[in-house]
């Protein structure tokens, strides 16, 4: 099965230029952990996560940071039509929980975990996933 027949395509993006606060509104309304980050063509410059902004902006006390500031920029991502197996590998090696999905430079739609686990014959590989995903990395000085 490939990345397209799994993946959400119907995906909200922001500016880098978007306000921090304004990211994590679109992400409680969206009720989702992750927001592209795109230019007006959508081409894809980054991802920001919950996580990004609790490390890169709260904990830091800057809460006027946009987007652009605590954006994760070295994009990690799949393709429409590549392998749910290739896709759930690349999560594990990256200790990801959700990739992008990216067609000619563009947002296209977004690969969860989740959406590896609800099929049946992706469950393991979900699972292996989420099992590398959950393993402590080396801490960051």
């Amino acid at each position: 099965m490939r990345v397209r027949d799994l993946m959400t395509s119907n995906v909200s993006v922001a500016s880098p230029n978007t306000p921090v606060h304004q990211v994590a509104k679109q992400m409680k309304d969206l009720n989702v952990g992750s927001i592209p980050i795109c230019d007006q063509d959508r081409h894809a410059l980054g991802i920001v996560t919950d996580r990004d902004i609790v490390i890169r902006s709260v904990s830091q006390g800057n809460m006027n940071a946009s987007a652009g500031d605590v954006m994760t920029s070295n994009l990690v991502y799949a393709t429409p039509d590549m392998d749910a197996h290739e896709a759930a590998a690349l999560m594990a090696k990256h200790q990801v929980r959700r990739l992008p999905v990216v067609e000619n430079g563009k947002i296209v739609g977004i690969l969860a975990i989740g959406d590896l686990a609800t099929v049946n014959i992706y469950v393991n590989e979900a699972g292996d996933a989420l099992s590398s995903i959950s393993k402590p990395s080396a801490p960051q000085m």
